[in-house]
C-alpha cells in the first residue's frame, strides 16, 4: 500500500507539473493575476506530492519490502540502515526521484522568498520550472518507475553495490543534486526575463543567492566525491579525469563565471547578455551529466544505468531545453538593455575576462570528455584522453585566470591604469621570485617551483584587496581598522574566503602532482618497501567477517630512519550477496602529508600485491574546496544584497 501511495503521489505531481507549466504563462500574458498565482500554489502542492512520493519509497526500502522490484535490486535485509536509506538513491530510478524531489524543493522556495518579485517575471519563471518538472516526472512515470511490484516475491535482495556503501558515498548524491539542479533557477528565471524582455540588478540581486546556493552544493558534491574515491577506491588518487567527475565539473565552471557576471549585472548593470547565456548554460550542463550517467554513452564507476532508451529520452530533453533556451536568447536578447560602458582595464573587464577564462576551461573539459566519443561514434577508431592532454590545455588556462584573480579585485569600476597597479605588481612579482626560489630549493622542481609561487601570489593580492577594504595601515590606527573589520559585509568575507581557497587549493594540487611518491610490490609477511623516505613493511594479515562482507586485513608498519611513524590497517572485502571484492584503503592523515596503503590479491604462498603512497599536502585540496563552498554560504548572508532586493 506504501508503494501505490507514492506511486499516486507521483502521477498527481505530474499532472499538477502540466498544469503549472502552461497556466502561469497563460496569465502573466493576459495580467491575469488569478492565474499568475496559481503558479505559487502549484509549485508548494508538487513540492508536498514529491515529498510524500520520496518518503513512501524510503519507507519500503526501510522494511526491505521486496515485492518492490527497486527494493530487490539494491537492497538486503542484513543491509546497516544507513545504507537502506542511502540505497534509496543509489540507484538509477530512486536517484531521479531524488533529482525531481529536489527540483520541487527549489520550485517551492520561489513563492516563499519571491514575495517581492514582479508578479510576471516569477509566473513565467514559475511556469518553466513546471515545464522541467514535466519532462523529468514523465521520465520516471514511462521509463523509470521507481515503484513497480514483482511477483512471486523474492525472500531477500540482492544488496547495493558495495563501492556505495560508504557514508562518504551516501550524501555526495544529494548534495551534488542540490547542484545540479540549483541551476534550473538560474535557467528559468533566464528564459522568463528574455520574454520579457527586461534584465536588471533587481532581477540580478534576487536571483544571485539562488546561484550561490547551487554553486556551492556542487562544490561539496564534488569534494566529498573527490574525498571518496581517495579513500575507497583503494588507488591513491583523488581526481582521474573520469568522465562523469568531468561533467560535474562543467557546470562548476560555468556556475563560478555565472557569479562573477551577475556580480557586474547587479551592481552596474553591464553583461545582461553575458548572465543569461551563462545561466542557460549552467543547467544545460547539468542536464548533459544527467545524461552522461544514465545513457550508457561513457563507462565509469559513477554511473547509474546503460539503458539506451532511457538515454535517449534525457537526449530529448536536453536538447528541448538547450535549444529552447538558446533560440528564445536568440530571439530576445536584442530586447535587453545594456549597461554603462567601461575599459578593458576596468572591475567589469577583469570579470569579463575571468568569464572569457572560465568559458575557454570548461570548453577544453568538455572536448577532452567527448572527443573520444565522438571519434568512436563515427569512425571505427578509438581514443584515450587522459591527464596529459588536461595538464597541457586545462592548466594553462587556470594558472593565467588565477594571475588575473590576483589583479581583478584591485582595480576600479568602469575605468582604471596599468600605471596604478605597477606597484602591486612589482611587490607581487618580487613574491613570486622569492617563494618559487625558496620553493625550487627545497623541492628541485621547476613546475612545482612556480606552481607554489602562483598561489602564494594569489593569496598575497587577495588579503591586499581585503585590506584596503578595511583601510589597514590608512586610518591611524589599528582600532580603526578593526571597525571596518566588523563592518564588512558578508560578500567581503566571501570573497576572502573563496580566493584564499583557491591558493590553498592549488598548493594541494602542486604537492600531489610534482612531490608525490608511490610503489607497489608483492610482499611476504616480513618484507618491506621504501616510499619518499618511509619504509612499509608487511606485518600481519588477518582474516574476519562483518555483517554483510567478509574481510582479511593487512597491517602495514610505517618506519622512517629507523623510527615507527604508522601502523596502516588496510582490507580487502567480499560481499557474499553481490560476489564483489573492494579495497578500503589504511591511511595516515596529517596536516603536511597523507601515508596511504592498499593491500590487494595475494596469498601466504606467493605474497600480497601492496600499493604504498606518501602524498604531500594532499588534505590541502580539501581544505580549499570547503573553503570555496563556505565562501558562497558565507555570501548569501549579505544583508546589502537583501535590503536591495526588498527595496
Amino acid at each position: 500500500m506504501i508503494a501505490e501511495i507514492g506511486q499516486i503521489a507521483l502521477i498527481l505531481a505530474f499532472l499538477i507539473a502540466v498544469a503549472q507549466s502552461v497556466l502561469p504563462m497563460v496569465g502573466a500574458h493576459k495580467a491575469d493575476a488569478r492565474l499568475m498565482a496559481f503558479g505559487d500554489k502549484a509549485a508548494l502542492a508538487q513540492f508536498i506530492l514529491l515529498g510524500v512520493s520520496f518518503i513512501a519509497l524510503t519507507i519500503v526500502f526501510v522494511q526491505s519490502d521486496f515485492s518492490v522490484k527497486l527494493v530487490t535490486v539494491n537492497s538486503h535485509t542484513d543491509k546497516p540502515l544507513l545504507y537502506k536509506i542511502s540505497g534509496v538513491w543509489g540507484n538509477h530510478e530512486g536517484s531521479m526521484l531524488l533529482w525531481v524531489l529536489i527540483l520541487g524543493i527549489y520550485g517551492a522556495l520561489v513563492p516563499i522568498y519571491g514575495k517581492n518579485l514582479p508578479a510576471g517575471l516569477k509566473a513565467r519563471a514559475l511556469s518553466v520550472q513546471g515545464m522541467i518538472s514535466v519532462g523529468f516526472l514523465g521520465f520516471i512515470l514511462f521509463t523509470s518507475n521507481p515503484f513497480l511490484r514483482l511477483n512471486p516475491v523474492p525472500i531477500n535482495g540482492q544488496g547495493l553495490n558495495p563501492l556505495l556503501q560508504d557514508p562518504g558515498l551516501a550524501f555526495h548524491p544529494p548534495f551534488l543534486y542540490l547542484g545540479y539542479v540549483g541551476f534550473s533557477m538560474a535557467f528559468s528565471f533566464s528564459v522568463a526575463a528574455l520574454i520579457e524582455g527586461r534584465v536588471d540588478a533587481v532581477w540580478a540581486r534576487w536571483l544571485r543567492p539562488w546561484v550561490l546556493l547551487a554553486w556551492s552544493f556542487l562544490t561539496i558534491g564534488i569534494t566529498m566525491g573527490s574525498i571518496w574515491a581517495y579513500y575507497e577506491l583503494g588507488w591513491g588518487g583523488w581526481w582521474m579525469w573520469d568522465p562523469v567527475e568531468n561533467v560535474s565539473f562543467l557546470p562548476w565552471l560555468v556556475g563560478t563565471a555565472l557569479l562573477h557576471s551577475i556580480l557586474v549585472l547587479g551592481k552596474r548593470h553591464a553583461m545582461a547578455h553575458w548572465t543569461i547565456l551563462l545561466g542557460i548554460t549552467a543547467f544545460s550542463l547539468s542536464l548533459v551529466g544527467t545524461f552522461v550517467v544514465r545513457s550508457g554513452v561513457l563507462t565509469s564507476v559513477h554511473s547509474f544505468a546503460v539503458d539506451p532508451a532511457r538515454g535517449v529520452y534525457i537526449l530529448a530533453l536536453l536538447l528541448l531545453a538547450t535549444g529552447g533556451g538558446l533560440v528564445m536568447f536568440a530571439l530576445r536578447a536584442h530586447t535587453l538593455r545594456g549597461g554603462p560602458g567601461f575599459t578593458l582595464v576596468s572591475k567589469e573587464g577583469g570579470l569579463l575576462l575571468n568569464n572569457l577564462l572560465l568559458v575557454t576551461a570548461t570548453f577544453t573539459v568538455f572536448l577532452g570528455t567527448f572527443y573520444p566519443l565522438l571519434i568512436e561514434a563515427f569512425t571505427d577508431g578509438k581514443i584515450s584522453v587522459g591527464e596529459p592532454y588536461f595538464d597541457r590545455t586545462f592548466a594553462p588556462v587556470m594558472i593565467v585566470l588565477i594571475a588575473f584573480m590576483g589583479v581583478g579585485p584591485l582595480v576600479k569600476w568602469r575605468k582604471d591604469s596599468w600605471q596604478s597597479l605597477r606597484p602591486h605588481l612589482l611587490k607581487s612579482l618580487l613574491l613570486v621570485l622569492v617563494i618559487s626560489g625558496l620553493t625550487w630549493w627545497l623541492g628541485k622542481s621547476v613546475l612545482g617551483a612556480l606552481s607554489i609561487g602562483v598561489a602564494a601570489y594569489l593569496a598575497y593580492s587577495t588579503l591586499v584587496a581585503f585590506g584596503r577594504k578595511i583601510k589597514f595601515g590608512q586610518t591611524g590606527s589599528m582600532a580603526g581598522s578593526m571597525k571596518l573589520l566588523r563592518a564588512q559585509p558578508a560578500a567581503v568575507w566571501g570573497f576572502l574566503l573563496g580566493h584564499m581557497g583557491i591558493a590553498i587549493c592549488v598548493v594541494g594540487i602542486t604537492a600531489m602532482s610534482v612531490w608525490a611518491g608511490d610503489s607497489a610490490k608483492v610482499m611476504k609477511l616480513g618484507e618491506s618497501m621504501t616510499v619518499s623516505g618511509y619504509e612499509f613493511t608487511l606485518t600481519n594479515m588477518t582474516p574476519g567477517a562483518e555483517r554483510n562482507f567478509q574481510k582479511m586485513v593487512g597491517e602495514v608498519e610505517v618506519t622512517k630512519q629507523g623510527r615507527k611513524v604508522a601502523t596502516l590497517k588496510s582490507a580487502r572485502r567480499f560481499y557474499q550477496v553481490r560476489d564483489m571484492i573492494t579495497t578500503e584503503a589504511g591511511i595516515q592523515v596529517r596536516p603536511m602529508r597523507n601515508l596511504y596503503v592498499g593491500v590487494g590479491e595475494g596469498d601466504a604462498e606467493k605474497g600480497w600485491v601492496v600499493r604504498a603512497y606518501v602524498h604531500p599536502m594532499v588534505n590541502w585540496i580539501w581544505l580549499g574546496a570547503l573553503m570555496i563552498a563556505l565562501a558562497g554560504f558565507v555570501s548569501i548572508l549579505d544583508r546589502g544584497q537583501k535590503r536591495e532586493v526588498s527595496s
